[in-house]
């Protein structure tokens, strides 16, 4: 493979300065709504995220500057910072003059080994010529041995005895990993639900690890699944209504404790304190209450749980679990390192600050000695709370020990994938990530997203987007960690928004959505980092390209293996009008019902979707009379497509204004059309199994609705009863029908 010879060119003016420095820092000029029309990126926008991203603008001589120092400290670097190689095409760019002579090599392996030779610089293919003025060198492609296996290495190359350049070598799988039956052809299926919406007789108030193992035994013995679908699992503030979205966390890294089984951590058996609260008839009506809320009660699940964890914590510190489990503590905080650290320092921090000060909400409020890790201040506060810190690490211990035992029992139970876990696109611009690891992002810039059908205008997202720079300089080494702490848990990961992987939508301060422009990723990196994790977990990929995705993003990721994510709604001809055949879906790729911001089946049909966007302010009258009538006409093409598939019985109504509700017999065609279509995995939600009309958020609003706190209509005790059998029933026999029944 051959890489086009580059050479440096001087700017002519200073408009033509920022546009080629934006274009080597990989901003586009441009780009297409979803109604097609085209927006040119304006010279300030690229001019702000240049800036943002470090780069003096102020005059036509500071960014030739930079621009010839970005040249050199990349393209025309001995050695990239990082290289991610795929396994067919095992060699490493390195950049020297032709008369340079011996090349030294040292790999250090992951494993500890080191590999070491020497090439003769005449005896290696040049693949590029790069040029700077009158200064020209040649990238060679230095082959890499044998023995230097998958995984994430060091090299070191020495030209005379002197160390020349050093980088970070990722040697990947050039496809992700896919369980042997759904590469041979075969289909599965698998149920997805809110974790924290899972109704019990015994959790409290929220759903939780144990409640998993009961959804489990149903979902395998009953239905046949192979999998549950869960939400983002990842910690938050818990504080309502603005940090309780999955998809807004804390941290990426950790998870959120109200998940946890206060009565199955260990210690809880030894603490009498733990054990007496629990049984006052105080504490069972505070449980019951909150069990029995319409609605999650974050807040108050939060202070519970965290009141009893403090109870078990300190029986952990008398050894009443003895050394064992100590021992495991130890051996997991160092494992996690200086990721836990961080995070735990964060969390105690955040306790005793609002303690003092209680309009002290976020990090950004706190006093200036505490906003950054490393300073005197918080490494004093670390010294004097040390056992605070090591408590909010053993929240999470305990988390990864529930959480690992469910992921276990369902492949106990026979469930050929498990756990299917969603990992959030980005991080709460006020949470713990930020605070921890700012190098990492862009200051100066938000997400969002271009024009669609629901934001005319554009969306602002508030995320701080990523410093791609930073990241690959690091070896990807808080991408590879925000995979890796999910999928050694589960058997399947659905990545938000998978566009990420190859470009972001970034608003510059001071600037409407629209007026933004998408910034490039190193896709292919990515993609194959994302492929070493997955098949070192045996976890299958699901991307969620919805949106704004071009075919090119879509064969790319099928190239390596990651599935697509396809849902009803969605699925048109190419004029956007008809729905899809079941036979036109693709096989790589999962089929789902409907998502969390989408309107169940149920709610589709009776328009409840449109009635919460009216009732929530989110649309006025002739916006409410517009989607009503678009929705009168997808309903009817809907109901066409049942009929042309033969779902529906021979006298079903043809007319979709007949059809007040999700009925039987329509409930049953369209979730059996899903079930016949030729995509790997089925994936239905659990609104849509008992025909709930509430999806679990709706975009736009805060207040306005109860996003994120939805619970399951249906308890887990109750799951076989006479009245939910039915729809077990259902369910069952599509999957039957359609081979994808485990």
């Amino acid at each position: 493979m051959l890489f086009p010879d580059i050479r440096f060119e001087p700017a002519a003016s200073y408009e033509d300065a920022v546009g080629r420095a934006a274009a080597e820092s990989a901003i586009d000029h441009e780009y297409w709504d979803i109604f097609r029309k085209r927006h040119e990126a304006s010279l300030e926008a690229k001019r702000k995220i240049l800036q943002a991203r470090g780069w003096d603008v102020s005059n036509l001589e500071a960014i030739e500057k930079q621009r010839r120092r970005h040249f050199e400290e990349t393209v025309a670097a001995v050695l990239p910072a990082t290289v991610v190689i795929g396994e067919t095409e095992r060699w490493v760019p390195l950049t020297l003059t032709e008369h340079e002579g011996a090349v030294s090599y040292e790999f250090s392996l992951e494993d500890e080994k080191t590999v070491t030779g020497t090439l003769e610089l005449g005896r290696m293919r040049r693949v590029r010529n790069v040029q700077n003025g009158d200064r020209q060198r040649w990238t060679y492609a230095l082959e890499l041995p044998p023995e230097v296996p998958l995984g994430y290495h060091t090299l070191r190359v020495m030209l005379g005895g002197r160390e020349a350049g050093q980088s970070h070598v990722i040697v990947c799988p050039d496809r992700a990993y896919l369980p042997e039956r759904l590469a041979n052809g075969g289909r599965t299926a698998g149920f997805n639900v809110s974790l924290y919406g899972l109704r019990s007789n015994r959790n409290w108030g929220c759903g939780d690890f144990t409640d998993l193992h009961g959804l489990i035994d149903w979902a395998r013995q009953d239905v046949g699944f192979s999998l549950i679908g869960l939400n983002p699992l990842h910690a938050l503030s818990n504080r309502v209504p603005y940090n309780t979205s999955p998809y807004l966390p804390l941290s990426m890294y950790y998870k959120n404790f109200i998940y946890l089984d206060i009565e199955r951590v260990p210690e809880f058996a030894y603490s009498r304190a733990a054990k007496c609260a629990f049984g006052s008839a105080r504490q069972q009506e505070k449980i019951r209450r909150l069990r029995e809320a319409e609605f999650v009660q974050y807040e108050d699940v939060d202070r519970l749980k965290r009141r009893f964890l403090k109870l078990l914590y300190r029986e952990f510190r008398r050894g009443a679990t003895g050394p064992e489990r100590a021992k495991a503590f130890r051996e997991y905080c160092e494992r996690e390192g200086d990721l836990l650290d961080k995070f735990a320092l964060h969390c105690a921090l955040d306790e005793v600050l609002h303690k003092q000060n209680r309009n002290l909400w976020t990090w950004r409020d706190w006093p200036a000695e505490f906003q950054s890790p490393d300073s005197q201040a918080c490494q004093r506060f670390a010294r004097e709370h040390a056992q605070l810190i090591e408590f909010y690490k053993y929240i999470q211990f305990a988390i990864e020990e529930q959480l690992a035992a469910a992921q276990a029992y369902a492949k106990e139970q026979g469930m050929e994938i498990g756990l299917y876990h969603d990992l959030a696109v980005a991080t709460d611009s006020h949470g713990s990530d930020l605070w921890a690891n700012r190098e990492f992002y862009i200051n100066g810039c938000r997400m969002g997203a271009p024009p669609d059908d629901f934001s005319p205008k554009g969306q602002d997202w508030g995320f701080p987007p990523p410093n791609t720079d930073a990241h690959g300089d690091n070896g990807y080494r808080l991408y590879r960690e925000s995979i890796r702490k999910i999928v050694k848990d589960g058997g399947a990961l659905r990545l938000d928004h998978v566009m990420r992987l190859f470009r972001l939508f970034w608003i510059p301060e001071g600037m409407e959505a629209w007026q933004g422009t998408y910034v490039r990723d190193a896709a292919t990196d990515l993609m194959r980092v994302l492929a070493l994790e997955s098949v070192r977990s045996r976890n299958v990929i699901i991307g969620e390209d919805l949106g704004t995705v071009t075919d090119e993003m879509r064969d790319s990721l099928a190239q390596f293996g990651i599935l697509s994510y396809r849902v009803f709604y969605f699925e048109k001809d190419k004029q956007g009008a008809n729905f899809k055949h079941g036979w036109e879906y693709p096989r790589q790729a999962l089929v789902s019902s409907t998502t969390h911001d989408l309107p169940t089946l149920a709610g589709f049909w009776t328009n409840r979707d449109i009635e919460a966007r009216k009732a929530a302010g989110l649309i006025d009258e002739a916006a409410y009379r517009t989607q009503v009538s678009d929705r009168s006409v997808e309903k009817q093409r809907m109901l066409d497509l049942l009929h042309s598939e033969r779902l529906l019985p021979e006298g079903y109504t043809r007319n979709a204004e007949d059809v007040s509700e999700l009925d039987g017999p329509l409930h049953n065609a369209s979730i059996g059309f899903l079930a016949q279509v030729p995509s790997m995995i089925l994936l239905l939600n659990q609104e849509d199994f008992t025909k709930e009309t509430e999806q679990q958020n709706l975009p736009g609003s805060t207040a306005q609705y109860p996003n994120w706190q939805r619970k399951m209509r249906v308890k887990i005790e109750d799951l076989r009863s006479p009245e939910v059998q039915p729809y077990t029933n259902m369910f069952r026999d599509q999957l039957e029908r359609t081979g994808r029944r485990a």
